[in-house]
């Protein structure tokens, strides 16, 4: 019986120990105060997003969680609330599929609130479909809808520097490419959704890296991020079969996303990291990326082809 209770011990202890030396990641140690700082974060009411909005209230942040399903954001919002003590976080309605609801996001927020300090862009899906401007769904909800909002909001983090830009990325942009003729492919099958994503993660990055060569000056400074791989509910659009596979094992093996929020919550408040602006970032440090995600001209050109796609020209 002795040897029968050992062995449940033996696996658990054989668990803990693999979790927090080789799954969980570095974690960020900065005590950084941001007393009288307005954050963003967009998807901020599950997962990485909520994660990183309650480290930046415990903080002293004033936060907004910028969702699409206002029910779970406000109940994220009540929930951050109570976990950290601060009672200034709230929720404003952004639908990153429609450039309309993004507009409309950054007009209420422009005209509410005086300061933007740090702008988390971390929502992000993958899933089948267009956005309600006819782009493909993961292509315009990752990298458009986020390159629309940060242009809108960016007058305002250069009245409030120094400030900070976070942008999601992921590992996954190794087997990304940008393919200028077909930047908008129908995103009908499972195949051209994992491409997608991967193309969108390709192109945060280069979206980081050129926005920083555009904001050399002024005390902006912005960083692309990989969270590890985490469990969240980005795979909520994945088959049923498929979910009955991956989330059992995803539950022990994956970081939980506070785990997987440490990247995001460094680049926003570590010090020190200004000169890296534009650079990538993985378990709290600095990681070269392969050529093809550093190749400054397919980033600024990257950056014409997606004005250009969002009437940013006209």
């Amino acid at each position: 019986m002795a040897a029968l209770l050992l062995i449940p011990g033996i696996a658990v202890g054989l668990y803990v120990f693999i979790y927090y030396n080789f799954i969980r990641g570095r974690q960020c140690k900065s005590e950084l105060s941001l007393m009288g700082k307005t954050v963003i974060v967009t998807g901020g009411n599950v997962g990485i997003g909520k994660s990183s909005a309650l480290d930046m209230a415990k903080r002293g942040a004033r936060v907004i969680l910028a969702c699409r399903n206002q029910e779970t954001a406000e109940a994220a919002a009540l929930d951050i609330r109570r976990l950290s003590g601060n009672n200034e976080v709230l929720f404003m309605k952004l639908d990153l599929a429609s450039t309309a609801s993004i507009r409309s996001f950054c007009k209420t927020f422009l005209s509410s609130e005086p300061r933007l300090d740090i702008l988390i862009n971390n929502a992000g899906i993958s899933g089948k479909g267009k956005t309600q401007d006819g782009f493909n769904l993961v292509f315009g909800v990752n990298h458009l809808g986020h390159f629309l909002l940060t242009h809108l909001l960016l007058d305002r983090l250069k009245q409030c520097t120094p400030s900070r830009i976070v942008v999601l990325a992921s590992n996954a942009h190794r087997w990304g490419r940008i393919n200028f003729k077909n930047l908008n492919p129908p995103g009908e099958t499972w195949l051209e959704v994992t491409r997608a994503y991967s193309d969108s993660k390709l192109a945060n990055i280069l979206f980081a890296r050129e926005l920083a060569n555009q904001l050399q000056g002024t005390e902006v400074t912005c960083y692309a991020v990989h969270p590890g791989v985490v469990l969240t509910n980005l795979g909520r659009s994945l088959p049923y079969l498929l979910k009955v596979v991956v989330f059992p094992i995803g539950w022990l093996f994956l970081r939980t996303p506070m785990d997987g929020a440490q990247t995001s919550i460094y680049c926003a408040v570590e010090e020190g990291i200004e000169h890296y602006s534009g650079r990538y970032f993985t378990n709290c440090q600095l990681q070269q990326v392969k050529p093809h995600a550093r190749d400054d001209a397919v980033a600024k050109k990257l950056w014409e082809v997606s004005e250009d796609l969002l009437g940013l020209n006209k």
